[in-house]
């Protein structure tokens, strides 16, 4: 498995991806208008996943993080937030922070193990159907408390 940044012919891998993973899948003018945040995984000849990575002065924000299904279990989130945190690191970023559904504790449990740690929750955030958000957070450099 390889880790690149994301290019146009990734596009309608990506789109798929987002449909089969989120309620609320982004539109692909979206994902075109944001693809230099895009890093993804490839395994082969196949896109296996990506994350979405943002940045505002020196806070990181982690967007989307989606798995291909036939992908899931074998490491792709692992090597993609590991891939993010470096990013950030290198980009000085103080720290990356993202939402997840209060009810994915498979996901919750990922970011713990990759150091993010519980500092919020949105109420009502997601939709389809609705639900808590809990924002997690990895500090990346002691200036960041």
């Amino acid at each position: 498995m390889r880790i690149e940044t994301a290019k146009l012919e990734h596009l309608q891998r990506l789109a798929a991806i987002e449909r089969q993973c989120f309620s609320d899948p982004w539109p692909e003018q979206i994902i075109v208008r944001m693809l230099d945040q895009f890093t993804v995984c490839i395994d082969g000849d196949a896109l296996a996943g990506y994350i979405v990575l943002s940045s505002v002065l020196d806070e990181g924000s982690i967007d989307n993080v989606a798995v291909a299904p036939e992908f899931r279990r074998q490491g792709v989130a692992d090597l993609l937030l590991s891939d993010a945190e470096s990013r950030g690191r290198a980009m000085r970023l103080a720290s990356l922070t993202l939402e997840v559904r209060a009810g994915n504790e498979p996901a919750i449990r990922l970011y713990e193990k990759h150091g993010f740690a519980k500092v919020g929750r949105r109420k009502s955030y997601y939709e389809k159907p609705r639900e808590d958000a809990i924002l997690m957070t990895l500090l990346l450099s002691d200036t960041a408390r």
